[in-house]
């Protein structure tokens, strides 16, 4: 137990770039730095200690990350002893030649160092050397995923990391370069971590990986999912992200099985062509991703559907893109990660010279855009008058004075809590729809 009369708090910041994976890790380091009694703010010039958790899958996000840090120089030289650092893709893509970039940046830490953070803030804090930590390991250390779960009280959702690295080496995609090989963590210590959660208030876990389909523990991915299910005191399971070559007729009839498993799914299609996603080195055709779609939505008619879409890929001509248009059409998805390409370092895709021209790829985009928050209107509006079942989250962002929280398909619900507190699931009439949430009242 901490003494407190003794042992001074301080402060961390932390923004978060990127993919679900980061927010995970950004979770696990607030988790052990808080064992070195450091405590999350919202306010970056409260910290003592800010960190930068990056992305690089795309050019315009690894841009935000040095634009960020730019801003947190101004800090760094009204607070000298401010310590700045860098983690996730951007640093491990970067290394020690962003301490030489950026000098104001005290430690760069890559993927597979996510746990040493905390012991290297603090040789820092005594007067240790700028540090950059790098080294990509073959397999998982013991306590690479070691948790405080103490600062995950009162948390309503958490994320449990089953393994980590891509095998898969799409062409466009530089994760399996930055986060390494495929390595599965254990089914003892991913257990271990899903009932400490759950002591500490947890409702929701979302199980996360670059590929979980390829999960290669002691039991297959469907079988960790029922384990996960069975938990006292865990109420909902997602999971992501599901890779469409390796999505099994056994996970999908999963949901029919396990209640615990909400009817949300989300699966990257980047694009409906199939010379397109040849090129990507996807191994899958739309056909087959349209099978798994036609069966999920035949076996559940209400499931959540997202995906992730890659406009403009090399190479990619108007019949191309029509393809993808028409598979938006036809699944019509609850949501859309859209992007145009983005020229990745060291990857095959690189070395592609039929660059679409960037006006063209943008008026894609846009079009794509456009089609979908069509759809998601469509979608949103014809949940009015229905009822749904929605874990409380906390205050609602748009006005404290209400609540907060998620249906089981992962939509936004803003109402009047009443008792209802979070970490509670309570029955909302929905009565309005706005462009990224829903409104309702209690029933």
């Amino acid at each position: 137990m901490k003494n407190n009369t003794t042992r001074k708090e301080k402060y961390v910041f932390i923004e978060t770039f990127g993919c679900q994976m980061n927010v995970g890790d950004s979770e696990r380091i607030i988790s052990l730095l808080s064992e070195s009694d450091f405590v999350e703010t919202g306010e970056p010039e409260k910290a003592d200690l800010i960190l930068l958790n990056t992305c690089s899958v795309r050019d315009k996000a690894e841009q935000k990350v040095y634009s960020s840090a730019g801003r947190y120089r101004e800090l760094k030289e009204a607070k000298p002893g401010l310590i700045i650092g860098i983690s996730g893709c951007v640093a491990q893509q970067g290394g020690s030649a962003l301490l030489k970039r950026m000098p104001y940046v005290d430690l760069v830490v890559g993927t597979h160092n996510v746990h040493r953070i905390a012991g290297i803030v603090e040789e820092l804090r005594a007067g240790g050397a700028r540090r950059s930590e790098t080294e990509l390991y073959d397999d998982l250390s013991p306590d690479e995923y070691a948790l405080n779960t103490d600062s995950y009280k009162g948390k309503v959702k958490s994320f449990v990391n089953i393994m980590r690295g891509c095998n898969n080496f799409c062409t466009y995609c530089i994760v399996p370069y930055v986060r390494g090989r495929e390595v599965s963590r254990s089914l003892i210590d991913i257990e271990q971590e899903v009932h400490a959660l759950a002591g500490s208030g947890t409702k929701e876990i979302t199980l996360v990986g670059q590929n979980v389909n390829s999960y290669a523990g002691e039991v297959s991915f469907p079988e960790l999912i029922r384990r996960v299910c069975a938990t006292k005191g865990i109420e909902r399971v997602r999971f992501v992200t599901s890779h469409p070559k390796d999505i099994s007729e056994e996970l999908i009839r999963l949901y029919g099985e396990e209640e615990k498993l909400v009817r949300s799914l989300h699966l990257p299609l980047q694009s409906g062509s199939d010379r397109v996603l040849a090129r990507m080195g996807r191994g899958y055709t739309s056909s087959a991703y349209m099978a798994s779609i036609e069966l999920l939505k035949k076996l559940y008619p209400g499931i959540a559907l997202t995906t992730d879409i890659i406009v403009a890929f090399p190479g990619e001509e108007a019949p191309d893109f029509e393809a993808t248009m028409s598979i938006i059409r036809d699944v019509e998805f609850d949501g859309i990660f859209s992007f145009k390409y983005s020229v990745r370092p060291g990857t095959k895709a690189q070395e592609y010279k039929d660059r679409v021209e960037p006006d063209i790829a943008g008026k894609r985009l846009s079009r794509l855009q456009e089609l979908q928050k069509e759809i998601g209107k469509g979608k949103s509006r014809a949940l009015i008058g229905t009822d749904q079942r929605v874990l409380v989250e906390g205050e609602s962002k748009a006005d404290a004075a209400e609540l907060t929280g998620r249906t089981p398909c992962n939509r936004v619900v803003n109402f009047a809590g009443g008792r209802s507190r979070p970490g509670d699931i309570v029955d909302i009439a929905i009565t309005g729809a706005y462009s990224n949430s829903l409104r309702g009242e209690c029933l």
